[in-house]
């Protein structure tokens, strides 16, 4: 009886830590040095070797919403080419690891070439990869320096960059060459035309504005500052891979297999040498496979007009064109349309010769690339239409490219057709063979030289409907809540469209297959809209919502509001700024600068990319979110002008900010608009009274719940907030409704539902489509959620009974080591001394 209550003591004990938050498993520590010491038990065999297998891989296939990326795989080795938003997310949902990631070659300095390595390197470096090198232009290292701005000294990694002027790369696979191909065209020189309502942040030194150093004729390259006339090709070479030394025919020829006097013999045929054996003189031919040779292959990017002729005419191509030394097994062409129907591009291409493959990357290739977010949506579809809508596609650009009538709405079939009906205009244009990129479409260079099309994707909704529609009880789910719906009472005020919520990531910290990180689109009419931060891939996620929709959309865009500088919030920003000036010119609307509400330490971060790769200082209007705070006077009169701007441009009666608990200078917002209602975004923040202040009797609170109740500590630790704690400030705030949020990746599907959930709250997914007129509707959701995600919460609520069991056993073990009362104190401090540390840093990132 005794043991029993003292059990139970504990157990309640364990209940009170809980609710402070668990004692976590220590994770064994990393091991930074593992792939240096693979490499050594390796050993300089590579030398006289090379790998059994190496392929290229498509990760993203160069439509507008992906970019174009390519990944090489060989046993000793992995490769990135190119790495744009949202390449990292591909590469985690096809199981394309990144943790031997320790070379990225980059054509240009570009934002769809550079604008998913802020989050690449830090992932690599949470992976404990010790280096990492990345090729190509010189503006890569001022490039990292600027990341720095907000990703802190990125200690634990090593990263180096390797100029175009650098002497060729070589390792256990290969030889990379890098050539620099410069355009004809001035392209710094060419500004873009001045709105007479042009905006910028402030006066900037315009480094491509400096004297060019003295280089070769047609030689445009700057010196430390931005320089888009210039891209850098890679040529590959595969290192020789020797014959493999046949056993049963030299046994048969009476050699000495199985003792120490072979090995002489089987490196002198792997040599291509002859050996004399018992006075018999044995051919390599004959006890020896023949020599694999090295392969090469290479990737180019031209982006148009200007660099084919430099391209054509560059000399160091000739050694890999015609009767070559070093034949070219596949040629990767990142370049547009235009490009490629160029009589002398495709010379340059033939001159590779008929064995030459070629694969094309560009906006023409159609590939379904997140084919988990397609399945996802098409089975939450199932349970509301309009909340949950299905994902877009691109399409239009296929067809005003070529002269051709826009697609309609037409069935997957058709639309497919249509595509493929382009592609053989295409093909039939070229006179080598080429194929048209698509997503993990690989290309196998050894053992044996052919394209392998068995990783495809292949997007069926009908499967994924078919899918859902097995699991138990879901059906049943469905139909009651829609009966429940039917028969309830009518609302009490007719629906409006506007405001309408558009939740574009709703994971934190890293991007992953299901939810990408941070970013809400608020459409406050017809015709004008914001942003609530902006993490990498926004724009995908805006064309995979809206598809050919998108260039509208974002002529309607008037604000983006950046909570604060983790790059989950805001790495997304550059997009939106570049893709937006591509809009408006498709729409034919003169480019005004957009509204971004930041902390001023973005300032920094643009001010260096805008220096050192491309021209956006002339996008924005950085009003500093501290200028908006309750009492609060603007810094400049520019600033307070902008400010006016952005009340009358978003209809607003009051944009007001405040300090949340969080890191330094982040920030959450409160929108009033002219017709009453009032909308607060949390950002990332534990709970937070200054927040609750501002937001008081609001009709829509967006707050972030990153970690399941029960891990108090480690949000905490982290500053984030639990389930409860989000909807705890949503009841003191006195909010009509409450959307959670900003959840850990661990939660991949779903996050496990608090016992405080009410008729209040929902939980947001990626792509889901909320207006006011919704709030009824969406708690009813939940009894469907759970029965299509119940195997997830299944293993969820397993996970957590484990680690509430764990600190049972730690608190009983801890009694009985303690001896009795009298030594609990002490021992308890020991057990804290030696528990699970916190992270080394407020910026390590839920996950």
């Amino acid at each position: 009886m005794w043991a029993l209550r003292s059990l139970l003591l504990l157990r309640s004990a364990a209940g009170r830590t809980m609710s402070q938050g668990p004692a976590r498993r220590q994770r064994p520590p990393k091991d930074p040095l593992r792939h240096l010491r693979t490499r050594e038990k390796r050993g300089p065999s590579w030398e006289p070797g090379g790998p059994n297998t190496v392929y290229l891989q498509v990760v993203a296939a160069g439509g507008r919403d992906a970019g174009a990326a390519l990944y090489v795989f060989s046993e000793y080795n992995r490769y990135l080419f190119n790495c744009g938003e949202g390449v990292q997310r591909l590469m985690q949902e096809h199981k394309l690891k990144v943790s031997r990631l320790d070379n990225i070659f980059l054509t240009r300095m570009h934002w769809s070439n550079v604008g998913g390595l802020c989050g690449m390197i830090l992932t690599l470096k949470e992976t404990g990869l010790p280096k990492c090198v990345l090729s190509g232009p010189p503006q890569l290292e001022k490039y990292l320096e600027a990341i720095k701005i907000f990703s802190g000294p990125l200690k634990g990694i090593d990263l180096a960059v390797r100029p175009h002027s650098a002497p060729e790369y070589k390792d256990e696979t290969m030889t990379v060459v890098q050539i620099p191909i410069h355009s004809e065209q001035r392209c710094d020189e060419q500004q873009p035309p001045r709105s007479p309502e042009r905006l910028s942040p402030e006066p900037s030194s315009d480094s491509g504005s400096e004297n060019p150093q003295h280089l070769p004729d047609g030689v445009s390259q700057r010196r430390g500052g931005r320089d888009p006339s210039l891209v850098v090709a890679f040529v590959c070479k595969l290192h020789l891979k020797k014959g493999n030394f046949l056993v049963l025919k030299a046994k048969e020829l009476g050699l000495p297999v199985g003792t120490a006097a072979i090995a002489p013999i089987i490196a002198a045929v792997k040599d291509g040498k002859s050996v004399t054996y018992e006075g018999r003189e044995i051919l390599p031919e004959e006890i020896c496979t023949p020599p694999d040779p090295g392969l090469a292959f290479v990737v180019v990017e031209c982006p148009d007009e200007g660099f084919i002729a430099p391209l054509c005419e560059n000399a160091a191509f000739e050694r890999y064109q015609g009767k070559a030394d070093t034949p070219v097994a596949l040629v990767a062409h990142m370049a547009p349309e235009r490009v490629l129907a160029d009589g002398r591009y495709q010379q340059w291409m033939e001159r590779f010769g008929p064995d030459t493959q070629h694969l094309v990357l560009n906006e023409n290739c159609t590939s379904v690339h997140n084919l988990r977010s397609h399945k996802i949506q098409t089975q939450l579809n199932l349970i509301h239409p309009d909340i949950f809508p299905r994902l877009a596609r691109l399409h239009r650009q296929v067809a005003s490219q070529h002269g051709l009538r826009r697609p309609g709405p037409r069935t997957c079939l058709s639309v497919h057709r249509a595509c493929f009906c382009v592609f053989q205009e295409e093909r039939a244009a070229f006179t080598v063979p080429t194929v048209r990129g698509e997503c993990l479409l690989k290309y196998q260079l050894r053992p044996r030289r052919e394209w392998q099309r068995d990783a495809l994707i292949t997007c069926n909704p009908d499967e994924f409907i078919a899918e859902a529609l097995e699991i138990p009880n879901f059906q049943e789910s469905v139909q009651k809540y829609r009966k429940t719906a039917q028969d309830g009472p009518a609302p009490a005020e007719k629906k409006s469209q506007y405001p309408e919520i558009i939740f574009l990531g709703t994971g934190s910290a890293i991007p992953m297959k299901i939810r990408n990180v941070s970013s809400t689109l608020v459409n406050i009419s017809s015709d004008k809209s914001l942003l609530l931060d902006c993490g990498e891939g926004t724009f995908g996620q805006l064309c995979r919502h809206y598809g050919d929709e998108v260039d509208r959309v974002l002529g309607t865009l008037a604000a983006v509001f950046v909570s604060h500088l983790h790059a989950d919030h805001h790495t997304g920003l550059l997009n939106i700024l570049l893709q937006r000036e591509r809009a408006l010119g498709s729409l034919g609307k003169p480019l005004r600068p957009l509204l971004v509400v930041a902390p001023t330490q973005l300032r920094p971060w643009l001010q260096q990319y805008h220096n050192q790769c491309q021209r956006v200082l002339q996008h924005v209007c950085l009003i500093p979110a501290k200028c908006l705070q309750k009492g609060a006077a603007a810094s400049t009169p520019d600033v307070e002008r902008w400010i006016r701007l952005l009340l009358g441009a978003c209809e607003l009666e009051e944009f007001q900010t405040c300090l949340v608990r969080h890191c330094k200078h982040a920030f959450g917002c409160a929108l009033v608009h002219t017709s009453g209602w009032k909308l607060v975004y949390s950002g990332d923040t534990m709970p937070c009274e200054a927040l609750v202040r501002m937001g008081k009797d609001a009709t829509l609170l967006i707050h972030e719940a990153t970690l399941e109740d029960g891990l108090e500590e480690e949000a905490m630790d982290k500053t984030h907030s639990t389930t409860s704690q989000a909807i705890g400030v949503g009841m003191r705030m006195n909010a009509r409704f409450i959307m959670l949020n900003h959840f850990s990746q661990r939660y991949a599907k779903i996050p496990l539902f608090s016992p405080d959930f009410n008729e209040k709250v929902g939980i947001a997914f990626d792509h889901m489509k909320v207006c006011f007129g919704d709030f009824p509707t969406v708690p009813q959701l939940t009894a469907p959620l759970k029965a299509l995600f119940a195997g997830d919460i299944e293993e969820m609520e397993e996970r957590r009974e484990k680690r509430e069991l764990r600190l049972v056993r730690a608190a009983l073990l801890s009694r009985e080591q303690a001896g009795g009362p009298a030594d609990s104190e002490p021992q308890q401090k020991r057990a804290r001394a030696e528990g699970p540390q916190s992270p080394q840093s407020k910026k390590v990132r839920a996950q």
